[in-house]
């Protein structure tokens, strides 16, 4: 007998929506510089009876996706599913189990549900429909006999909708032991009646006949109907709770076929409803919440005595045919809320000043590196804007400009925007034929990370000029709808590609590998996304898209908080992780539908785990951050912030996330540092740490800015410091001395240049060897804080180690000592 496939997904990383209120961005066809390519995973017969553009990232598509149409999904929770040609297999894990690392639900099928009419072809199965949640399949022969299967997330039962077929039920755990208490042997026998109580290795399935009484000839494999049979058949898994029987009897009447979502806004809040159509009215839909739905369900009616543990916490029943969830809406776009503290705005401008200066043009070779570098310069023009400099916000959107110019270029440049036919949606070109280009790309990984980088940056550059926008608002218009589309009616994309309304959160794996295993890594680029469709509808001024923009973010940093943030010491009995174990880790890494573990798929250090959720900091993530994570982290991550093998990257990006709480420490970090990655830069970390909330009111940025200018440098002996070509290192020696000049550097410091030579003055970060002008460029180890006393000398500090300067005892300068060993140098100007 055929089995579920499961495939892993590629490991870099979407859902379908139907909009009641809000129209499409937009319903043309894109027109793109790579034209239309075709995926070479095209979606099979599975989607027969339609026309794309289709769901490339929803928890079923591995219904659907190619090679073989057959992957295990999980789902609809809390069951795990697969459509075979023989049938739909499903079950629910009764393993549970922590690694260390991670939580794992091993899959496990328990049942398939078919007919005996069944042709057991590909092409004899297909869906009838799907919605933002839930998806409809339908088995059938030519001679039009089958069933039909409401695929819904929540509902404990999974229902079966016969049409003049004969029921054939197959145990695939183990053989069945028992029906109604009676032992079940190899020799068939009858059971009559409305209700099945049927046992096999999986534990105990109750089994309703909503159409009547109807007779099940028994084998200890199978249950087969003696005739065919007309209307609904409900299974579901009875719990060990001593009262589930008895729930799953009162409610079984009633089951869902589908859903509708919707959603109002009151200034800053948002309701989003779910409204299943049900069939069945003697009592309520009687339907399973998980963690983050109990957090924002408005007057919910719960039962208890009936739970299902899934990789999320565990299921709970609210009844009720509609659920209304509040949520808050973000009030943050463009700038911070606050202005920035004047203890920073000299050290803003310089950083600002430099980091423009050493700007360059970036040429797209893919979407996300390339896209990181796009949202990153837009920041700078951002921050230029709110430091008052028109003049170095002008310079970025050139540079931004010219970039983004580079993909209206097509094919043949090696990367390129084109728009795929099979599926529906904007692709990397020379990604469509290959799933590792590009993270998966054209293969719908990872599209809500690429596209929000651009989006950013696209209505960055739209805000200071509207000929610019005028000209590129289509083809920025096409990556919105790509990930945003808010409606139906747009015939070319998807609605809300990523996002999974039941789940809270987005996926970000795609259709590559049969669209397996779902999962997603990095939530802060999720939230990220939709943040950039945000700054667009700002631009494109409709507050209906930004409104929708808002309830897209929200969700998703609640997701966030719910799956992703861990809180080791919570009492909270609700939490989705009852391992005390897990919580101790204090940030998942990844999320995926089977396991959710502190792991990445490139990297297991602590701050790389806790960063890739944080990062890129914006001003929108103060409503990401909250103090009880952030506070658990720092405790978890201490030994890594301290450790010179660990990337400052990730520090920078920590230590902005942690200002969200203590910005002086932050600040007196992040000087130590002199890289900060893709996402970031020194006047954006200093920016975002002079605009928090500051509780303690304190000075954030405490440390002096440099001296700027040329000077010669005088040691408390009265000897000038000198470097000559012939002798590189510093010394205090002469009478005389060498002009050094003074720069603002990013990283709180500056760079010292030996005029003569026209060499950087760099540090051993051993604080072994003397100070040497012997660098043609000033990085990391050519970064000096100078600080200014009372009595007008300074002192000088390696940020390479943190160490001070002090004067051997033949005048060389060594960055070797502590504070209290600091040499005091007078500076003169030259």
């Amino acid at each position: 007998m055929s089995r579920c496939s499961r495939r892993v997904a590629v490991p870099l990383l979407c859902s379908w929506f139907v909009a009641a209120a809000i129209g499409p961005i937009d319903t043309s066809a894109p027109s793109l510089p790579g034209g239309n390519v075709a995926n070479t995973a095209p979606p099979g017969p599975f989607f027969q009876d339609f026309r794309p553009p289709f769901p490339t990232t929803g928890w079923w598509v591995g219904y659907a996706a190619p090679p073989s149409q057959n992957s295990l999904v999980a789902g609809p929770f809390p069951y795990m599913s697969c459509a075979l040609d023989t049938g739909l297999q499903f079950g629910i894990s009764n393993q549970r189990t922590f690694d260390g690392t991670s939580i794992i639900q091993e899959p496990q099928m328990d049942w398939q549900a078919s007919y005996l009419e069944n042709p057991n072809t590909h092409a004899s199965h297909k869906t009838t429909g799907w919605d933002s949640q839930s998806v409809t399949i339908k088995y059938f022969a030519s001679s039009g006999v089958g069933f039909t299967t409401y695929l819904v997330p929540g509902s404990p039962y999974i229902t079966l909708n016969y049409d003049s077929a004969t029921i054939l039920l197959t145990s695939e755990a183990g053989g069945i032991q028992t029906i109604n208490g009676t032992t079940v042997t190899a020799s068939p026998a009858s059971f009559t009646g409305t209700k099945f109580v049927v046992a096999n290795g999986a534990g105990k399935y109750a089994i309703y006949s909503l159409a009547g009484p109807i007779t099940l000839s028994a084998t200890n494999t199978t249950l087969t109907g003696t005739t065919t049979f007309n209307g609904p058949l409900r299974l579901a898994r009875i719990t060990d709770e001593t009262t589930s029987e008895g729930i799953l009897d009162q409610y079984a009447s009633t089951y869902p076929t589908s859903v509708s979502l919707d959603y109002s806004f009151a200034g800053d809040n948002a309701t989003l409803s779910f409204a299943w159509n049900v069939i069945g009215t003697t009592t309520p839909l009687l339907h399973l919440s998980w963690p983050h739905h109990r957090k924002r369900l408005v007057s919910p009616q719960y039962v208890s005595g009936l739970s299902y543990l899934t990789t999320k916490g565990y299921m709970k029943p609210v009844l009720g045919n509609t659920w209304h969830l509040n949520y808050a809406l973000p009030t943050i776009n463009w700038q911070p809320p606050r202005a920035p503290q004047a203890s920073c705005t000299q050290q803003i401008l310089e950083a600002l000043e430099y980091e423009i200066a050493n700007l360059a043009v970036a040429v797209p070779g893919d979407f996300y590196y390339w896209g990181k570098e796009f949202q990153t310069m837009a920041r700078l023009a951002l921050i230029a804007d709110n430091m008052g400099r028109p003049d170095l916000v002008s310079s970025v959107v050139s540079l931004m400009e010219q970039s983004f110019a580079y993909w209206h270029n097509g094919a043949p440049q090696a990367t390129y925007v084109a728009y795929e036919t099979g599926w529906g949606g904007v692709v990397d070109g020379p990604g469509a034929a290959n799933a590792n280009i590009d993270f998966g790309n054209g293969f719908y990984n990872d599209h809500h990370f690429h596209y929000g980088y651009m989006l950013h940056g696209a209505a960055v550059i739209a805000k200071y000029d509207s000929a610019w926008w005028n000209a590129n608002r289509q083809f920025i218009t096409t990556f919105a709808r790509d990930i945003g589309n808010p409606s139906t009616a747009d015939p070319y994309f998807t609605v809300a590609r990523c996002k999974d309304w039941f789940a809270g959160h987005s996926w970000a794996s795609g259709i590559a590998n049969g669209a397996g295993t779902r999962d997603q890594e990095s939530i802060g680029e999720a939230i990220n996304g939709y943040y950039g469709l945000l700054l667009f509808a700002e631009v494109l001024g409709d507050q209906d898209v930004i409104n929708w923009a808002r309830l897209l973010w929200a969700t998703e940093a609640d997701g966030a908080q719910t799956y992703w943030h861990l809180y080791p010491n919570s009492a909270d009995p609700d939490t989705p992780y009852p391992e005390a174990g897990l919580r101790a880790l204090t940030t998942i890494g990844n999320v995926m539908d089977f396991q959710a573990g502190a792991w990445l798929f490139w990297g297991m250090q602590r701050s790389e785990i806790a960063a890739i959720q944080m990062l890129p900091v914006t001003p929108i993530n103060e409503g990401l951050y909250d103090t009880a994570w952030l506070t658990g982290s720092w405790s978890y991550l201490a030994n890594e912030l301290v450790d010179p093998n660990v990337g400052d990257e990730w520090k920078a990006v920590i230590y902005m996330a942690y200002s969200e709480i203590d910005p002086q420490t932050a600040f007196q970090l992040s000087t130590t540092i002199a890289d900060w990655g893709g996402t970031n830069s020194q006047t954006l970390l200093l920016h975002h740490l002079a605009t928090r909330k500051n509780p303690s009111g304190q000075n954030i940025c405490t440390l002096p800015p440099n001296p700027i200018g040329t000077f010669t440098i005088r040691a408390s002996s009265g000897n000038f410091v000198s470097s000559t070509a012939a002798r590189t290192n510093l010394v205090a020696d002469s009478t005389t001395g060498t002009p050094f000049t003074f720069v603002g550097m990013p990283g709180g410091g500056g760079s010292i240049l030996n005029t003569a030579t026209l060499q950087y003055v760099t540090a051993d970060p051993n604080g072994v060897y003397p100070l040497s002008a012997a660098r043609w460029w000033a990085l990391a180890w050519e970064n000096f804080n100078v600080v200014k006393h009372a009595d007008g000398t300074y002192v000088f500090q390696a940020t390479v180690n943190g160490a001070y300067v002090t004067v051997g005892s033949s005048g060389e300068l060594v960055n070797n000592g502590a504070v209290a060993q600091a040499a005091r140098f007078t500076l003169d100007p030259h």
